[in-house]
């Protein structure tokens, strides 16, 4: 998979940006060739705002979901579908609070986001349905109400707005450099209050974190298993707009692998995985259940095991394959690719039951 879908080997990082791609059509870099921004840093704010609403707008399609895009012809479902109609909501404003400036997402837009505005942009019909709509729409106004409750992290330069997180990550840099594992450090310290319902641990919200009673600690960490799909997927989308704006991010390989149902899929898919009882999948399963729970750490620690299995078969220096291009260069997609192969709407083998901020 990753031979095909990357002939030269030069694998990028798994990625929000891969998803704005078709065909031969970077349509955001097509649309920031279009901006004129006064500096690199006014486009790096920019980039960080797509990036945020459109990660965080992305918890699964679900098999019916399609959006069709006006201006490309394209009719399309699953991520890309997501990550294209959150373009196109970008382009148009809808998170911007201010009309001259369109390519924001300024927090008190995104507070004020109603559910009823992005089911119309998602072009959600009674035959177009989109799971978990209502929790993406608490989701970013979480967001918005933590932005404006931090405005040293948002706020530094500007109004409060999800870009804002450039000039604070930018003033964490050592002479221009940037440790990856950084970013997610702050993806989880500041933006732990917008998820609902978690665990907390005093006093502290642990967002993607859930039990499992084999997890066995003799600190406050016991039976506690912590994933951080989503925010480590932003962390990954968040290192180009940091690089091109002259940051350097190291320790890319700090991040680990990302507990989702593609690449989870594809070890059970593949038999690497088999469940002890078949019948539990039969139905769909809650996120917090330790079925799921177990499934995802499994498949964060088997990608570690999986990614020199790769290089060495690709034949790539190590500096060359971080996790990040495994997961865009083969796991991901091949995960999908079998799943179509097994079921015909390409399902994956655990259905999960989301509110719309696990995936």
């Amino acid at each position: 998979m990753t031979r095909a879908n990357y002939p030269d080997l030069r694998v990028p990082l798994h990625a929000r940006w891969r998803h704005f791609v078709f065909g031969e059509r970077d349509l955001w870099a097509e649309m920031a060739s279009r901006t004129a921004w006064p500096t690199l840093a006014h486009r790096a704010r920019a980039a960080i705002d797509l990036a945020m609403v459109s990660v965080l707008l992305d918890a699964g399609a679900g098999a019916e979901w399609r959006f069709h895009d006006a201006v490309t012809g394209l009719t399309v479902g699953s991520s890309e579908g997501l990550a294209l109609a959150s373009l196109r909501m970008f382009e148009a404003g809808l998170f911007s609070a201010d009309p001259r400036d369109p390519l924001r997402a300024d927090a008190h837009r995104l507070a004020t986001l109603t559910g009823e505005d992005l089911a119309a942009e998602f072009q959600v019909r009674a035959d177009n349905p989109l799971p978990g709509l209502d929790g993406r729409t608490a989701l970013l106004a979480r967001l918005g109400q933590v932005m404006l409750d931090t405005p040293k992290v948002f706020a530094s330069a500007d109004a409060g707005r999800a870009g804002g997180l450039f000039d604070h990550l930018a003033g964490l840099a050592d002479r221009g450099s940037l440790p990856a594992a950084a970013i997610l450090e702050v993806m989880l310290v500041h933006l732990g209050p917008i998820w609902p319902g978690r665990l907390s641990l005093a006093g502290l919200p642990l967002g993607d974190t859930w039990r499992h009673r084999a997890v066995q600690r003799d600190d406050a960490s016991d039976g506690l298993m912590p994933l951080h799909k989503l925010s480590q997927w932003l962390s990954y989308s968040l290192i180009e707009p940091l690089q091109q704006a002259g940051i350097t991010v190291a320790g890319i390989n700090g991040l680990t692998g990302l507990g989702e149902y593609r690449n989870g899929g594809l070890f059970i898919d593949a038999g690497v995985l088999a469940l002890r009882e078949p019948a539990a999948a039969s139905a769909p399963v809650a996120a917090d259940s330790e079925l799921v729970v177990e499934w995802r750490a499994l498949t964060v620690a088997l990608l570690d095991r999986l990614k020199p299995l790769v290089r060495q078969r690709l034949g790539v220096a190590i500096e060359n394959f971080p996790l990040g291009a495994l997961l865009q260069g083969g796991t991901w997609a091949a995960g999908r690719a079998i799943a179509r192969k097994k079921r015909p709407d390409g399902r994956p083998p655990i259905i999960v039951i989301s509110d719309g901020t696990v995936f």
